[in-house]
């Protein structure tokens, strides 16, 4: 596997809820989770990307462009909602986030304080939802799929980072489009 360089979009996902799921339900959750990360893989390798690593229940994928990038994570949510999911597990849900910075691949693998951004990304995030780092939205903003918009959220202060980050979210025509807010600092101090 060769691993992007340069100009890199890093896209993060996780399955919302799979720590209740595996709990109540090992084996079908196993089955579950080998669909996620077949429609999640071919999705990345469609768009020119290459998945780095597992995360747990969820990728951590690489991309040489962030429009590629988004059209994989497009292409993905589309497939886990129209995907035939084990009855007592149902639908994995599955919150995403894309960030796009200078990288260069340390064997197979990035260490890089932007991985750490998108990571913080995706887990302010929801299952179903996709978003978007500043730096990325910029990418994408003429590029974007018919049907597909971005929606500005704001800046928001994530754990252990000093920057805040302006994020976005990648509404898409046919899934679901509205989400509570977003699980960042800025969140749990407003609801103080």
């Amino acid at each position: 596997m060769t691993l992007p360089a340069g100009t890199v979009t890093f896209l993060f996902t996780d399955v919302e809820g799979s720590t209740r799921l595996w709990d109540a339900f090992p084996d079908d959750m196993r089955t579950a989770l080998g669909l996620h990360d077949e429609i999640l893989t071919s999705a990345a390798e469609e768009n020119g990307g290459v998945v780095v690593k597992h995360t747990g229940d969820g990728l951590f994928m690489a991309f040489g462009s962030a429009a590629s990038a988004a059209a994989a994570a497009i292409d993905a949510q589309r497939r886990l909602a129209e995907a035939d999911w084990p009855d007592v597990v149902g639908a994995l849900v599955v919150r995403m986030a894309l960030h796009t910075a200078e990288a260069e691949p340390t064997g197979n693998d990035y260490l890089s304080p932007e991985v750490n951004r998108v990571a913080r990304i995706e887990a302010a995030g929801h299952g179903g939802q996709i978003l978007v780092s500043g730096s990325t939205a910029r990418l994408v903003a003429g590029a974007l799929q018919p049907g597909t918009d971005l929606i500005d959220l704001g800046s928001h202060p994530l754990r252990g980072l000093s920057a805040p980050e302006q994020i976005h979210q990648l509404s898409v025509v046919r899934l679901r489009v509205t989400f509570p807010p977003l699980r960042t600092e800025s969140a749990i101090k407003g609801r103080l």
